[in-house]
């Protein structure tokens, strides 16, 4: 009886211990994401062309509610939408009265930023650039701290509306609206 209770004691120490550990591995869908084209998310800002249309030419940013608005149309959806999608939908607006055969183009102007938490110099809300990894990202936020586990970091990703949360290798790329939280180490 009294081998029983410490065999259960030994269990329960090590299922603690197992739940303390909050080791999450990276969920397949976090790479898959790097291969897709990019979409545009709250927080973006995108320079519109339409040619031969200086009033409606400008520069726009994705609302909260992950809405384009311009002149003339209105809202137009853009939040999930590739930079080419927008396109489309921004050229069928306004070929509803308002111009006979849009030309429109759609480019990113500004990425929407980045987070990084946890052990770093200054943490804090970071641009996001084109091929930036979690490493450049902990060197923009002042670097390590002395504390730091310098080996993975945790990063919160939204995934097609969902959110979700992976251990990843600094070499990691990031992507827009990423959060970085840098963990502290054990020893």
């Amino acid at each position: 009886m009294k081998s029983t209770a410490s065999l259960f004691r030994a269990l329960l120490a090590v299922s603690m211990l197992a739940g303390c550990s909050s080791y999450r591995p990276t969920p397949a869908a976090f790479h898959k994401m790097l291969e897709q084209p990019y979409r545009l998310g709250a927080g973006d800002r995108v320079r519109v062309t339409v040619f031969e249309q200086d009033g409606l030419t400008n520069t726009y940013n994705v609302d909260q509610s992950g809405y384009v608005s311009l002149p003339l149309v209105g809202a137009v959806p853009a939040r999930g939408h590739t930079a080419q999608q927008l396109e489309g939908a921004i050229a069928d607006k306004l070929r509803q009265g308002y111009l006979r055969d849009p030309d429109v183009s759609v480019e990113i102007d500004r990425y929407r930023p980045i987070f990084v938490m946890g052990e770093v110099g200054a943490a804090g809300q970071y641009s996001y650039v084109p091929g930036l990894t979690v490493q450049k990202a902990v060197a923009i936020a002042g670097g390590f701290t002395p504390r730091a586990n310098q080996e993975s970091v945790d990063i919160t990703r939204d995934i097609n509306g969902k959110v979700i949360t992976g251990r990843v290798v600094t070499s990691d790329p990031l992507l827009p609206g990423d959060t970085v939280y840098v963990r502290e180490r054990l020893f």
